[in-house]
């Protein structure tokens, strides 16, 4: 086995890691919509779980190149120039998913919890379409609903620099119901954050061992089992 065949099938392992994270924490706050929500297709915390993106992004839409690399230690499937290409391939997917998922994340972040808006705990703020994700501009983000006292009622809508919030750095605490749907909010979409981001590290990764292998080549003794 190569270093081009070893990676991929590396690659395959850690992908299969990440998507068991992505759905597990997007399952998380669906099943507190079930058990706190008036209804199925609510979450009295957030909504932003609703467009799937630990499931579709981080999940499904990794599956196929997941699928090829894990396959390439055990079938050959991979130890070949035309194998190594779909691998590099199926790992567009795999980008555009964890692309999809980290842009989710950020919008979740940036907007907060449904208790911190005007209309708490309600889902008319949020809009399921893709339209929100397009006009999302990363100058507007910042996580002032999560390092305030209180998010509820807000009196200064300034936009806090670094400096401001590591001089007054503060975690909320699990005290109030408020501060538990921010902590919640917070840890569900930086930890899918975090995957969008590695599974985005693993895709580009794949897609230049996946050229290096059809430009260099493959073990021979491996491809002739294909």
């Amino acid at each position: 086995m190569t270093c081009c065949e070893g990676w991929t099938s590396c690659n395959g392992f850690s992908l299969l890691i990440l998507i068991i994270l992505g759905v597990v924490i997007n399952c998380i706050p669906l099943g507190i919509s079930l058990v706190e929500g008036d209804s199925i297709s609510q979450n009295p915390i957030s909504c932003y779980e609703w467009w799937f993106p630990g499931i579709i992004g981080a999940g499904l839409m990794a599956i196929p190149a997941t699928t090829m690399s894990l396959a390439s230690r055990k079938r050959a499937c991979c130890n070949n120039r035309t194998g190594m290409f779909l691998s590099s391939l199926l790992s567009v997917v795999t980008i555009i998913g964890a692309v999809y998922c980290m842009l989710l994340s950020l919008q979740a972040l940036s907007r907060g919890p449904l208790i911190c808006s005007t209309q708490a705990n309600s889902t008319v703020s949020c809009e399921f379409s893709l339209k929100n994700l397009s006009n999302f501009d990363p100058k507007s983000f910042n996580l002032q609903w999560f390092f305030e006292d209180s998010c509820t009622s807000p009196t200064d809508k300034k936009n806090y620099t670094m400096s401001d919030i590591l001089s007054n750095w503060g975690v909320p605490n699990s005290n109030s119901e408020e501060d538990r749907h921010r902590i919640f909010h917070f840890s569900v979409f930086l930890s899918l954050l975090l995957v969008g981001i590695l599974e985005l590290l693993f895709g580009l990764s794949q897609i230049l061992i996946g050229f290096l292998g059809c430009l260099c080549g493959v073990s021979r003794r491996r491809s002739q089992i294909v």
